[in-house]
């Protein structure tokens, strides 16, 4: 569950006119130096989300890592490692659009509180099968698709909560640049553990881990004291709503531009992830503990960059930032592909992990900044599937490019292809500015006669 996920300037006193009904004005905060980075825990919801979330994501970084050496394992096969990827994530791609729409209509709350204890009962069967010796990969396969339906709904819903945990909306950019930290140390932390105790025992006990995780963010979500408006029961269908927010993603140039270079960044780009089993074991010649090196190695590049953001005070530069950020991304790729040492193996992905985060972290913000309150979970549900709904085919073709032609070269044509897709988003960098400048100005975050560019 990444996961994965705005202030408006902290020093500005001007916050936006779609923030959540109810909230009350921003409060201006003086804080410099490292105080600043971590503002947004100041507020006790999100201090209790930071705490559960960081517990669970190190076991669900622990199921990542174990699936796929379980996968390899029992198969030896790229294909297959590729087929339980689509597998995972496909429903994610099909459901994400009807999940949206419930997410804004019901208690967002009440929904991650749903998806994280079916997601906790999911990871106990795989535990129990694994360790008992029932699981087979068909098995694998039909608990992944089930991941795969509770992700479609927890993390759109994730997503548009992080505005109910901040008080002050100007510290939403630093709880989302915090959480993009949350998840980075904990790819950091629960690779390296599932390395370790997968070459001492099993698979098994990295799924056990996962589901007892669970339990610390269920207990912080239902700890939180939050301010639940009446839910309006609203006479339009599902339909029309799902139609409302396409229109309203498809027709506003900023998020349909973003969202466009993430679905390609997506398909091509994310899924060498899938392929680190195949790196570890034939191209560097390690085992588990190899695929826990590379795997906290890309964990060490993404906190790092998801540090960086949280440093920041305002939104102001990070569209810029996207297009410089995915061409990081992109050549780290390709030099992770040509790289046969286990050194400059950990160094290359360090560099795309880096990359990844802070063009992922900077599209989240940008978009949380722009996006109306009352389309939110909707625009976020679109924002999963670019992210995480275009991966399951880029999983699938990723396998069957690595069995064709081996995993390193796979992986610098899928470089190759980031960075095209990075000159393309600077090509729109003109139009994009000059529809954000004047919303901007109007919340505050750039005043009127302000000249410089977002």
């Amino acid at each position: 569950m990444t996961n994965e996920d705005v202030t408006l300037g902290a020093t500005e006193d001007t916050t936006r006119a779609g923030r959540p009904e109810g909230a009350g004005a921003a409060k201006p905060h003086r804080l410099a130096g490292a105080s600043h980075a971590w503002r947004a825990l100041r507020h006790r919801n999100f201090r209790l989300f930071f705490g559960g979330q960081t517990i669970s994501l190190i076991g669900t970084w622990m199921t990542r890592v174990a699936t796929g050496w379980l996968v390899y394992r029992l198969t030896g096969s790229a294909l297959l490692l590729g087929t339980v990827s689509f597998a995972g994530q496909i429903p994610t791609f099909v459901l994400a659009p009807f999940a949206g729409v419930w997410v804004d209509r019901l208690d967002r709350r009440q929904v991650l509180v749903w998806t994280q204890g079916l997601s906790m009962v999911q990871s106990l069967a795989l535990a129990w099968m694994t360790l008992s010796g029932r699981i087979t990969i068909p098995l694998l396969l039909a608990l992944s698709v089930i991941q795969g339906m509770i992700n479609a709904f927890d993390m759109p819903g994730r997503q548009a909560f992080m505005v109910k945990m901040v008080d002050d909306q100007r510290d939403l950019q630093n709880a989302i640049a915090i959480n993009s930290s949350m998840v980075n140390l904990a790819r950091l932390i629960g690779p390296s553990l599932a390395g370790m105790l997968i070459a001492v025992s099993s698979e098994g006990w990295c799924f056990l881990i996962d589901g007892i995780s669970y339990m610390a963010v269920i207990a912080s979500l239902l700890m939180m004291r939050l301010h639940v408006p009446v839910v309006k029961r609203l006479s339009t269908s599902t339909f029309s709503e799902m139609k409302a927010g396409w229109t309203y993603v498809s027709e506003f140039l900023p998020i349909r531009t973003i969202l466009m270079l993430f679905a390609a960044v997506s398909l091509m780009g994310m899924p060498f992830v899938v392929l680190m089993p195949i790196f570890a074991a034939r191209v560097l010649h390690g085992g588990p503990h190899t695929l826990g090196f590379l795997m906290g190695s890309m964990g060490v590049g993404a906190l790092v960059s998801a540090l960086s953001l949280a440093a920041r005070k305002t939104v102001r530069g990070l569209i810029r930032m996207i297009p410089i950020a995915t061409a990081v991304f992109g050549l780290g790729l390709i030099g992770f592909g040509l790289s046969h040492v286990f050194w400059l193996s950990m160094i290359t992905v360090m560099v795309a992990g880096m990359g990844m985060m802070q063009a992922m972290a900077a599209s989240n913000t940008v978009i949380q900044t722009l996006v109306s309150e009352d389309k939110r979970g909707r625009v976020m549900s679109y924002y999963t599937m670019a992210f995480m709904g275009m991966a399951p085919f880029g999983s699938l073709l990723a396998g069957t490019m690595a069995h064709q032609v081996g995993a390193p070269w796979t992986v610098i044509f899928n470089g190759a292809v980031v960075l095209l897709g990075a000159a393309w988003f600077t090509s729109q960098l003109p139009a994009v500015r000059r529809v954000i400048r004047p919303i901007y100005q109007e919340m505050g975050i750039l005043p009127p006669e302000d000249e410089i560019q977002t």
